[in-house]
């Protein structure tokens, strides 16, 4: 099976080969992916090299955290990219969005209020992490309706933060 997944607004063709092998975009890597202790947190080898990231699933799209950056992730399988684009391509995002957090933290800031108008990629808020600050984002346009935390707290993953609509 082959997936579309989009990185960054970045499209590969990604294909599983095997256990330890996949396609990306016609070349093949090697890889072991495992979750570290049943968290969100992966140990990944790719082509011998290590690294280290913490990876959920938002209601939307994937987030994965690594080297310090977070990238929003969509995954399609072929099929469903089939179906989408003889509806006419594109989907609309409606209703609210809810900010969860990605990993366990500690709220540094919360860059918005409520009432207040985002726009796409504006920052809502900063957590910190293994002595890593994320900033989380907006994934569209909208209104800041409801703030559930605030700078100096705790949250744990999957926490609703906010939500914009």
């Amino acid at each position: 099976m082959k997936y579309v997944t989009t990185v960054a607004h970045k499209e590969y063709t990604i294909e599983i080969i095997d256990e330890k092998h996949i396609s990306i975009d016609g070349k093949i890597v090697e890889v072991d992916f495992e979750s570290v202790n049943g968290q969100p947190v992966y140990s990944m080898l790719i082509d011998g090299k290590s690294y280290e990231s913490y990876v959920y699933q938002g209601e939307e799209e994937w987030q994965v955290l690594l080297l310090g950056r977070q990238y929003p992730i969509k995954v399609e399988d072929e099929r469903e990219r089939r179906l989408k684009s003889s509806a006419g391509g594109k989907t609309e995002l409606t209703g609210e969005f809810h900010l969860k957090a990605p990993m366990p933290g500690l709220v540094v800031a919360v860059t918005v209020e409520e009432g207040q108008q985002v726009e796409k990629g504006q920052v809502l808020a900063i957590l910190e992490s293994m002595k890593m600050q994320n900033e989380l984002k907006s994934p569209r346009a909208g209104t800041v309706q409801r703030i559930k935390v605030k700078a100096g707290e705790s949250v744990e993953i999957r926490q609703t933060m906010l939500s914009v609509a």
